[in-house]
């Protein structure tokens, strides 16, 4: 059984990704809660709003802002969450796992509890994700890593190795090792 989030709770240890909406959504509310770091917060029966102007990590919470259009951090954005949108987050469990949309060239990280279909996406510790997501973006959206590597065609063989790096714990060392030059 799933933990039940609330405005009491909501912002202890947890996962959440926040949907943007423009200004016109929250007019005619008040903020009822305004936290230290300036952030602040509508509630509703069926979820919370954020103003702020920044988003990832905030406290013991992993946030993420699902912006409009190009999202800059230290700009206030106004982001919405159904109270059904928050999981739980530790930094010791393996909770996350990675998708990567190779039209948009874009990588994110997921809670195993969303209904983000996972494959075989290998879930991982916070710690662990965030450094899987490093090599992830670099074999995206980069070139480098290829140089001294055996390949036709390099969609075929990036395809391969962020495949490796989704459903494995292998190094990005040791899936390089395997299409080295001979």
């Amino acid at each position: 059984m799933s933990k039940v989030y609330t405005q009491l709770n909501f912002h202890k240890h947890t996962f959440c990704v926040w949907q943007e909406v423009s200004e016109e959504a929250i007019v005619g509310y008040e903020a009822h809660y305004s936290s230290r770091s300036g952030s602040r917060y509508i509630f509703t029966k069926s979820g919370v709003y954020r103003i702020a102007n920044h988003w990832g990590r905030a406290a013991n919470c992993r946030w993420r802002l699902q912006a409009l259009e190009g999202y800059k951090n230290q700009r206030v954005k106004i982001g919405y969450a159904n109270w059904t949108d928050f999981y739980v987050n530790d930094e010791h469990s393996k909770l996350y796992f990675i998708t990567v949309d190779y039209n948009l060239h874009t990588v994110q990280y997921h809670h195993r509890d969303s209904f983000i279909p996972r494959d075989n996406a290998l879930l991982r510790t916070a710690g662990a994700t965030a450094k899987r997501m490093v090599l992830l973006k670099e074999v995206v959206s980069e070139t480098n890593w290829a140089k001294y590597l055996q390949y036709t065609l390099l969609e075929d063989l990036r395809r391969r190795i962020i495949d490796e790096l989704l459903t494995t714990d292998a190094t990005f060392i040791a899936i390089k090792q395997k299409h080295h030059r001979m």
